[in-house]
């Protein structure tokens, strides 16, 4: 569901931008609404969630999932804890739809997906494994890297239940915007992925911001 925003740039506390193939690690404050904004189009930002008072309550898909009965992500989504509680709601989006069945690349997966010698190229878990190791404050491990979303990409769902990576569905300009709804932790990978068309072959830089 298309739905535009109230807030204004000017309005926002903290504007970062995210480079392509870098993460960004921030708390969220109850109350506080972050964006996620598309800045060059067709980029995706797989996206981790915990609980920022115990980590181990994070973001659940399969959650998710059944209290909205929709795989897909839009406004007026909620986004659903391991102990089934709201994290986030989604309050705007312009984009329309958004993955969380579709998982993270990984060297791993990138082996298997597309060949041996894709192994080495940088991967979203890296970014992960990176962000937790260099920011120990947060009390994150790679144990605690599980189900993300990955806002603007565009991952159907075929007849025979299969799923496929397509063009995405996003373009310069356009934004996810979410309302925490308790102090969680955002873990963004800015998806570095050469292989498929989720970024169109050319990951670009993202922008995060938060309104108090």
């Amino acid at each position: 569901m298309i739905r535009e925003s109230d807030l204004t740039i000017e309005q926002a506390s903290i504007r970062d931008t995210v480079l392509a193939g870098d993460y960004y690690i921030k708390i969220v404050n109850k109350g506080q609404t972050f964006r996620i904004l598309d800045l060059e189009g067709n980029q995706a930002a797989d996206t981790l969630f915990y609980n920022a008072e115990n980590p181990i309550e994070r973001y659940s898909a399969m959650d998710t999932i059944r209290e909205q009965g929709n795989i897909y992500l839009t406004a007026g989504s909620t986004l659903m804890s391991n102990e089934c509680n709201p994290m986030l709601e989604i309050t705007a989006d312009t984009c329309g739809r958004h993955d969380t069945v579709g998982g993270a690349c990984a060297t791993e997966s990138n082996t298997v997906r597309y060949a041996l010698e894709k192994k080495c190229m940088h991967a979203c878990r890296d970014s992960w494994m990176l962000a937790v190791a260099e920011n120990e404050e947060y009390g994150l491990s790679k144990v605690d890297i599980t189900h993300n979303i990955n806002f603007f990409m565009n991952v159907p769902v075929t007849p025979e239940g299969k799923l496929t990576f397509e063009d995405g569905l996003s373009d310069a300009g356009k934004y996810v915007e979410m309302k925490a709804l308790m102090d969680v932790i955002v873990l963004i990978s800015n998806c570095p992925q050469l292989n498929n068309p989720c970024n169109a072959y050319n990951p670009t830089p993202i922008e995060v911001l938060i309104w108090d």
